[in-house]
């Protein structure tokens, strides 16, 4: 029989199975009596999205998990109870019922043995999960229910499977036979110098072969320091920009973060205690219960009078502190901008942000371009972009970015000349063009000779009357000063720019780069391939352009265009 749909319900799922098999036989002791494991509302709905079924083939959908929430939300203790599930639990989708609904099995009703190593970094990092993991074992019904065999660093399973702490010895996990589940904790810590890379990959790597699945919980992370996290994010943003295709690749993956809305302000009292009564959802132990249900849900456990006193103390780097408690992903010292003040920028209407802009073909229009060469060695090349802005709207827009793609289909990557030269064109024919600045470097410097014969002319905005579009890199202090200018603009949100991912992730990325007129902007000096920012410098030439227009007084000029784009 086939899936049979009740109430309205967009996707069969296990998920509600899962909840219901870890309140039966997982426990926890609370001041001296012992309480089931029941999930919150709120997790609740990560494991009804996670154990999705597709209706046609009746295989599970997601094969990746990340759950990325502020300290103290309660990772850990899901985080175990998803560990203890995969290894024990139904969660295998094994057909439909009766009524048109799903029933599973466990794994070990298929495979022999079954391995979940519960992994961190460190000693002290993996028993953030283990130690709650090893008690909701003990003081549950699971070993009267289950052959299993609690010691301190594993439990022993059926076949000679285990659920055991594992650090980042990577080669000594890599090949671990009937990896069904794998937990990735802290993730935000797990960089190359301490192994991280070589563990994430070898468990994704022992997952795949035993069709089994990845949780990974981080904290914020710190962009530019290349950490498992931050990578994990940087595939959810490929994924968002449509890079991925194959639909179902990118349905395999469920990225569930949340954060405090951007324009939280610590310093405001009211404001600070409603940006962590969101980023802490149900475990808030505000007694107006929970922000994100409808009537609201009972109070949890996270301190949240307690944590706002922390952003008090002086003693304390506020920087940590949004990170920690209000799960935003800020920025290192050198950073150029923070998430925060990227993400108040963007014009996607949510949050009561600008809503999504239309370019009129009539409203002035400078663009920016900043070139690559390509792929040079074993290097990842820079991306190439085409960058506008509404001088009216002031508004900043994508018109192309080229990035070299992933894999074997990278090699000898170079961006595509003629593609770009026809966006190029398209963009003049389609907008009022008054100005174009174009970096001539990285071997753009014919091109952007023949965008001079060929559009400068008609332009209002000229960085010289031979050479209107040419940026001159010679001139570092106009460099620094435009820099500096369009900073200014973002942080006080003056400026929107367009919900694109690529180029937020740009902005995000960036580094100050000190000079002595001021700074440029660079990548991170330890993740020079990954972290591009490309987008940053086609920032600034639109910007500069654009102050060369608005001086010239064509802010508020429109002209009739002659044909409609074909």
């Amino acid at each position: 029989m086939p899936w049979r749909p009740l109430d309205d319900e967009p996707f069969p799922t296990l998920g509600y199975h899962v909840a219901d098999q870890m309140s039966e036989y997982l426990g926890f002791e609370v001041g001296g009596e012992l309480v089931p494991f029941v999930p919150t509302l709120e997790m609740l709905e990560f494991l009804v999205d996670f154990y999705e079924i597709d209706p046609v083939s009746c295989r599970r959908v997601k094969r990746r998990g990340i759950l990325q929430r502020p300290r103290g939300w309660g990772k850990s203790p899901n985080l175990a109870a998803l560990g203890i599930a995969e290894a024990l639990f139904e969660v295998v989708p094994d057909g439909w019922d009766a009524d048109g609904q799903p029933v599973a099995r466990p794994w070990l009703s298929i495979k022999r043995t079954v391995n979940v190593p519960i992994t961190a970094t460190s000693e002290d990092q993996v028993k953030n999960t283990w130690q709650p993991l090893l008690a909701m074992v003990t003081e549950g019904s699971l070993v009267d229910e289950f052959d299993i065999d609690p010691m301190d660093s594993f439990i022993s399973m059926p076949g000679g499977g285990k659920i055991e702490a594992r650090t980042s010895a990577g080669r000594s996990i890599k090949g671990l036979p009937d990896q069904v589940a794998a937990v990735l904790d802290q993730t935000e810590e797990w960089v190359k110098g301490n192994g991280g890379h070589r563990l994430a990959q070898n468990l994704r790597n022992n997952a795949t072969k035993a069709g089994g699945v990845i949780f990974e919980s981080p904290n914020a992370f710190t962009p530019g320091e290349g950490s498992v996290a931050e990578m994990s994010a940087l595939d959810w943003e490929k994924i968002k920009s449509g890079k991925y295709p194959d639909l179902a690749e990118a349905r395999q993956v469920l990225y569930d973060h949340r954060e405090a809305p951007p324009d939280t302000d610590p310093s405001d009292r009211d404001s600070l205690i409603a940006g962590l009564r969101y980023a802490y959802g149900d475990s808030s132990d505000d007694p107006r219960g929970c922000v994100l249900h409808d009537p609201p849900c009972a109070p949890g456990w996270a301190p949240i009078e307690g944590t706002a006193l922390a952003f008090l103390d002086t003693s304390n780097d506020p920087q940590v502190l949004r990170a920690d408690f209000l799960n935003q992903i800020t920025h290192s010292l050198d950073s150029w901008l923070s998430q925060p003040e990227v993400r108040a920028i963007v014009a996607d209407g949510e949050g009561g942000r600008a809503e999504p802009k239309t370019i009129t073909r009539t409203e002035p229009v400078v663009l920016g371009f900043d070139g690559s060469q390509g792929r040079k060695d074993d290097r990842i090349a820079d991306s190439t972009v085409l960058i506008g802005y509404s001088i009216r709207q002031r508004h900043f827009f994508v018109l192309g970015m080229w990035e070299q793609p992933d894999g074997p289909a990278g090699r000898g990557w170079r961006p595509p000349e003629l593609e770009i030269e026809k966006t190029v064109d398209d963009a003049h024919k389609r907008y009022n063009v008054v100005g174009f600045f174009a970096d001539p470097s990285a071997g753009w410097a014919g091109n952007v000779k023949n965008w001079e014969a060929k559009h400068g002319r008609k332009y209002k905005a000229k960085l010289s009357r031979d050479n209107p579009i040419q940026w001159k890199q010679k001139d570092v202090s106009r460099t620094c000063e435009t820099f500096d200018q369009l900073h200014a603009q973002i942080v006080a949100a003056d400026v929107t720019v367009e919900a694109h991912p690529r180029l937020i992730a740009h902005m995000i990325n960036g580094r100050r780069d000190p000079r002595r007129s001021g700074y440029v902007v660079k990548k991170p000096d330890d993740d020079q391939d990954y972290s591009k920012v490309d987008a940053c410098w086609g920032l600034m030439l639109c910007f500069a352009a654009a102050l060369v227009a608005i001086g010239a007084g064509v802010n508020t000029q429109t002209r009739r265009m002659p044909r409609q784009l074909a």
